[in-house]
């Protein structure tokens, strides 16, 4: 039977919940949605939690909302507006995908919780708003600023302090701030209490000292430190183990101690990826971490006195989003586990007890469910998608009913009855590694193209439904839209991603030291020819940033597997951008060197553009000339390398768009070209 054909302004209409937040009380929930460009803010409040619209951009602007925060009376929402939170490197100049005549701040914004104008508190990003409700500090340019939470009077500058300044963390009576202060190659936990008290830095070394947390009682403030940036050099092409420790001090002594240090391995060093290594404080006087040291991220407790660390969540899955329960007594989180075939693709929430340890599953079945916010009485906000539902704000309420809070949001002519459900696949590629998959079948009979899906990140892992990153929602809606127009679709979990522990997260010869996980895309691709609904002799590949990366790579490597592609914002060379601070790759002025000829070649043989002579595939470049993650030289350097080599290309350039498109236009115009590229190269006419 054929599905009816759906369009992608159908497919990308649904509302995205990108932020959800709730207040200290767990009593409110706020979040921020996503629907055609527009961006809303919304308010819910115990016990009915009736959604209520605060905030509305009233176009596609391209201006993200994040960090939203309510203060602890529910009486405003705090927010930031505009910026690119998702950049490698940081840039003066915000984004302006909208092309306005006018340079777009980021800004943070004030809005009360019964209605009104939003008042700008000042251009800056990341505030904390004070226990008091009343005033909201926040950073800008790396000074601590301070504004009245209703914007009464303008932003002033609360403090100097010498280094970059973040991670703004109020005590539990609103007396002290506590901030990171970076100094490059080393930084301290600072306290703030007032102009008359200088500045507290909490047992300074030459460490880097980060993620301040105080404790319930306002006493303590425990930290991570890691060692500071020296030593001989390490050749950065390996996984060098990063050490690190959780310490707490005592800003009345201002002297510290130490309470927990990793295994000096690979597998615990600083989590690098997802919950980051995490610091909580839990009933008990007990500090909740993250760490990879059983290759898993899993969460562990140790008492704020020292000793040995117990482990929460045991078992062979990754933890994804964490959220401890208001009275601290217990932590809700996701992860890649359940007990249905394909749960180690689907994301489902959980709650430990700290003290217990005892586990409970608090939603099951073919959905998945992440960034859950716990709340008063063990409900819990979060949101949910299956494969035909997108992702949608949820509440569970103490007694375990779940029920939608914006599915009123959710278009008429949404194509849900039209979308296929992914079949869960494995593969084994050429070196014996076992890869994962998700298989979109077409409707209908006979033999049909295949296209192979690489996800970007590289830490990302593609489920069986909807996704909880606006990105890869939207790389889910296209490969539902190829399927339903005849396309099968494999979407490949290659090695360097998450959601199979830290060793398949971190393999050997990566990326720019020598691509090993380009062997899972060839395996992704021999598997969809053996399927026998797919014409083995129409086989394409599409994806971004890394998998971007990939893609090329597949074109400029296997002209004779894949024969067409579409590759968004991908790197093309590696020693591009080699020296570049981002990648770890410089060194400082010293006698002390590693060998960076040897280095580039390496990267230069593990890059596309290396493979340029053996590529005849054509493919479809796609990026935003205000990329702040590849750098748009990336598409201009191989648009002249293809034209030298006869290469069939076709180019599409986003004036003033970054990286992760802002605008719903963006993502509307890249998307369908991608899918009438494809149909142009293998459908017939």
């Amino acid at each position: 039977m054929l599905l009816a054909a759906f369009t992608f302004a159908q497919v990308l209409g649904y509302p995205y919940p990108n932020v959800l937040a709730r207040d200290p009380r767990g009593t409110a929930i706020a979040y921020a949605l996503n629907q055609r460009g527009l961006r809303t803010i919304w308010f819910a409040r115990a016990p009915d939690f009736s959604p209520k619209q605060l905030f509305s951009s009233g176009t596609d602007d391209g201006q993200e909302l994040t960090n939203l925060a309510i203060s602890n009376e529910d009486s405003h929402v705090v927010y930031v507006r505009g910026g690119d939170h998702d950049a490698n490197w940081p840039d003066p100049l915000q984004p302006n995908p909208a092309s306005y005549t006018a340079q777009p701040d980021m800004q943070v914004w004030s809005v009360s919780t019964t209605g009104g104008v939003p008042k700008l508190l000042g251009a800056g990003d990341a505030p904390a708003i004070a226990p008091d409700g009343t005033r909201v500090a926040f950073t800008s340019g790396g000074a601590v600023m301070i504004a009245p939470v209703d914007g009464g009077a303008p932003a002033k500058r609360l403090f100097f302090d010498r280094g970059q300044d973040s991670d703004l963390r109020w005590s539990p009576d609103g007396s002290a701030l506590a901030f990171v202060s970076t100094r490059t190659d080393h930084s301290f936990i600072g306290i703030y209490r007032g102009d008359a008290t200088p500045i507290q830095y909490l047992a300074p070394t030459t460490s880097q000292d980060s993620m301040p947390r105080w404790s319930p009682d306002g006493v303590r403030l425990a930290f991570v430190r890691v060692r500071g940036d020296g030593g001989p050099p390490q050749n950065p092409l390996n996984w060098n183990p990063t050490p690190w420790q959780i310490w707490v001090a005592d800003p009345r002594s201002e002297a510290g101690h130490l309470v927990w240090s990793s295994p000096k391995t690979p597998r615990g060093s600083l989590p690098q990826t997802g919950l980051g290594p995490l610091l909580e404080w839990a009933a008990g006087d007990r500090l909740v971490f993250n760490s990879e040291q059983d290759n898993w991220p899993h969460l562990y407790a140790v008492a704020a006195t020292g000793g040995a660390a117990g482990l929460l969540t045991p078992g062979a899955y990754a933890i994804q989003d964490v959220s401890i329960s208001p009275d601290l007594q217990s932590v809700v989180y996701s992860a890649d586990t359940g007990s249905a075939p394909g749960d180690d693709d689907r994301l489902h929430l959980f709650r430990v007890d700290v003290q217990t340890g005892a586990i409970t599953q608090l939603a099951s079945g073919a959905s998945s469910e992440w960034q859950p916010v716990a709340l008063a009485n063990n409900a819990v906000a979060f949101d949910r998608a299956t494969a035909q539902q997108p992702p949608l704000v949820t509440l569970l309420s103490s007694a375990g009913t779940a029920r939608t809070l914006d599915e009123d949001l959710l278009p008429a002519d949404f194509p849900s009855s039209q979308l296929v459900t992914p079949r869960e696949v494995s593969f084994h590629a050429l070196d014996g590694w076992l890869i994962h998959g998700q298989l979109f079948a077409p409707s209908g009979g006979g033999k049909h193209p295949g296209i192979i899906f690489v996800h970007g990140g590289p830490p990302r892992q593609m489920l069986l439904t909807w996704h909880y990153f606006d990105y890869y929602s939207n790389a889910y809606a296209v490969n539902q839209y190829l399927a339903n127009h005849g396309f099968a679709v494999l979407s490949v979990n290659y090695r360097l991603g998450i959601g199979y522990g830290h060793d398949f997260n971190f393999p050997p010869r990566w990326g720019p030291t020598g691509a090993s996980e380009y062997q899972d895309v060839v395996a992704g691709a021999r598997f969809l020819q053996r399927q026998p609904n797919v014409d083995a002799r129409r086989i394409g590949i599409w994806g971004g940033s890394y998998g971007g990366y990939l893609t090329a790579l597949a074109l400029a490597r296997n002209s004779d597997l894949f024969k067409a592609g579409v590759d968004f914002h991908g790197v093309h060379d590696w020693s591009l951008d080699i020296d570049h601070p981002l990648w770890g790759f410089t060194q400082l002025k010293r006698f002390e060197q590693y060998d960076m000829r040897a280095m580039m070649k390496l990267a230069w043989q593990s890059s596309p553009d290396s493979s340029i002579a053996t590529w005849k595939s054509p493919v479809l470049l796609i990026q935003g000339d205000d990329d702040r993650n590849v750098e748009f030289q990336q598409m201009v350097d191989l648009v002249a390398r293809l034209e030298l080599a006869h290469v069939p290309f076709e180019q599409i350039v986003i004036p003033n768009e970054i990286h992760g498109f802002l605008r719903y236009a963006s993502w509307l115009a890249a998307d369908s070209a991608t899918a009438e590229y494809f149909s142009r190269q293998f459908l017939p006419r």
